[in-house]
């Protein structure tokens, strides 16, 4: 249960009857209100902001001259698990960066551990200075084009929502499900009526969009272009602007944004990656790329901050005012925006981008095993061939969306086999749940791969193990390798392994630190490179291959997945004259 509020501490501290507990003295504070930007000294007692202005005394002051103070920062969607460390460790990275609150699907490992993949992610966030707030995985599994771990109905979740933390139903992203009358979907919908229901609906338009928003559905991150973005923020959706690893869509939806429309956005990451959180940041970054892109700084923290907490109903976050918890961040200025200090519930976390709390002993929760691959002959990874063309999966560069494309398939000995110099290479998705020995089988174009193989556990949103390669002992090696370290990334080149990441919770997570996580990180992806891959995150790139509910074109355990159709599609296709060349031209190499 929360801590119960001291009322009358707070008034005789607010009133200056009595010391408050902290006083910050001669900073410049950013009133998320009223626009401005005030001098004033901000008292702070019992976790919570009492007052700002002038005369007030503190047991304790602190001198904060030439800074300016802004509300913590709020992440209004991610996957704490893309992160691929523990939750302590997230904090420890992100909260020196000035985030003190996110909002977490644990979508992720809800689709490989069930209840027990909550439970875990639940307790895993209690004792550490952020704020992790929770949406129940809507879409457990996703689709049923391909094989899960576990199946969340409306009934499992039905529990949840009396827990203090926990916000709502996250992104809603089987939207065809919603439109085709899911009974189980729309139960999870209605018993999630008082709380929020985010979206997840690529494309959605028209009269389809409308019945998804009459449902109750009222956010959206996957906008994709200003228009897309103005159609739902007409039908009264807030836009999330997403700003992540995989996907990044600032600049095309920046600007949108004006003083008429800027309290129905704001900012999230979705899937922020080890090395990307070291090397640029977290929301940080994001406010600091939106105001060089030339959105005015009162707006791009208001949508940091109270945007998000207005939207989520988090009464005492998202600004620096009386009541507020005293979440606040202090930078030099808008321009280099660096982050001096954080203060989280009136505490002193983090300075100049280290973290300065000491860790809390507490138990660690256990997980069972989540590998269940059956046992590989070593032909897993042939595909006879049926016919000439095929349906090709191109990657687009920082998108988590594929192109659909027909090539002319290169064929050796009755076998489909990858061809480096066409860029042309086979892709595989092996279920690890149910060892029902699914392999689906298909071609990827765009990752440059010219020799070797590379394979992980992370594979949106089931999380099968999917692997891409030229040769089949390389292909093996690294997906057996996966397999032996319950999970994890692997770089694999004539007959043996160059690199590897342990992921051993859920295959999903490791046990390092995120600056441990991300030299491994390195390591694989330099590996990868001298194998020829272009990309500059290839295993990001590759989980998204797999996610059925992104167009145009993926693959799961159960084969290749139209996405704008939502069926299963063969790998070949009779006639060149098939409707899905959307680009233009057959591609035929």
């Amino acid at each position: 249960m929360p801590k119960p509020v001291p009322l009358e501490r707070l008034i005789r501290a607010g009133r200056g009857l009595e010391p408050a507990d902290l006083v910050l003295r001669g900073g410049t504070v950013l009133n998320v209100f009223s626009g401005e930007l005030l001098r004033a000294d901000v008292a702070i007692a019992d976790e919570h902001v009492v007052g700002f202005g002038s005369g007030y005394i503190g047991r304790e002051e602190m001198d904060v001259s030439g800074l300016i103070l802004l509300p913590g920062f709020i992440d209004g969607h991610l996957h704490i698990e893309s992160s691929l460390v523990e939750v302590p460790q997230f904090a420890r990275a992100v909260v020196p960066l000035g985030t003190t609150s996110v909002v977490a699907d644990p979508h992720e490992i809800a689709n490989v551990m069930g209840i027990e993949g909550l439970r875990y992610m639940m307790e895993s966030s209690k004792y550490n200075p952020l704020n992790v707030f929770f949406m129940l995985p809507s879409c457990v599994p996703a689709t049923s084009l391909e094989s899960t771990g576990s199946s969340l109905r409306a009934f499992d979740l039905f529990p949840f929502f009396q827990e203090r933390w926990v916000l709502g139903l996250a992104e809603v992203m089987n939207y065809p499900g919603v439109l085709n009358l899911d009974e189980d979907l729309l139960d999870k919908i209605k018993i999630a009526s008082d709380k929020r229901v985010d979206g997840h609906a690529p494309g959605l338009s028209g009269k389809d969009l409308n019945a998804y928003v009459a449902t109750g559905v009222s956010s959206d991150h996957e906008c994709t272009s200003r228009e897309e973005a103005e159609e739902k923020l007409r039908a009264g959706m807030y836009v999330m602007i997403r700003e992540g690893s995989a996907a990044k869509n600032l600049a095309d939806l920046l600007p949108l944004v004006n003083e008429g429309n800027s309290r129905r956005f704001f900012f999230v990451t979705d899937d922020r990656h080890p090395h990307h959180l070291l090397s640029e940041g977290h929301l940080n970054h994001v406010i600091k790329t939106a105001i060089r892109q030339g959105l005015d700084p009162v707006l791009a923290v208001q949508m940091a901050t109270i945007n998000c907490a207005e939207y989520f109903g988090l009464r005492k976050l998202g600004a620096i005012a009386p009541g507020r918890y005293a979440d606040i961040v202090a930078i030099d200025n808008f321009e280099d925006f660096r982050v001096r200090l954080v203060f989280k519930n009136g505490q002193l976390v983090a300075r100049d981008g280290e973290a300065i709390w000491e860790e809390v002993p507490r138990p660690s929760p256990n997980l069972r095993g989540s590998m269940n691959l059956k046992w590989l002959e070593g032909d897993e990874f042939q595909i006879p061939a049926k016919g000439q063309l095929c349906r090709v999966i191109e990657v687009v560069p920082d998108q988590i969306v594929t192109r659909q494309r027909i090539e002319k398939a290169t064929v050796l000995n009755g076998q489909v086999i990858s061809d480096p110099e066409r860029d042309l290479l086979r892709l595989f998705v092996l279920d690890r749940h149910r060892a029902s020995g699914n392999v689906g089988k298909g071609l990827v174009k765009g990752l440059g791969l010219r020799r070797g193989a590379l394979a992980s556990s992370i594979a949106h949103d089931s999380h099968n193990v999917i692997a891409v390669g030229v040769e089949d002992e390389d292909i093996f090696r690294a997906v057996v390798t996966v397999n032996k370290m319950g999970g994890g990334l692997v770089v694999a080149a004539d007959g043996q392994v160059l690199e590897q990441l342990e992921l051993p919770i859920a295959g999903l997570m490791s046990k390092l630190s995120v600056r441990e996580v991300s030299e491994r990180l390195r390591r694989l992806n330099e590996a990868a490179a001298e194998l020829g891959v272009r990309l500059k995150d290839p295993f990001m790139a590759l989980s998204f291959l797999a996610l059925p509910v992104i167009p145009e074109l993926k693959l799961t355990d159960m084969g290749l997945v139209d996405v704008e159709r939502s069926e299963l599609v063969s790998l070949f296709v009779d006639e060149p004259s098939w409707e899905g060349n959307r680009e233009g031209g057959l591609g035929i190499g």
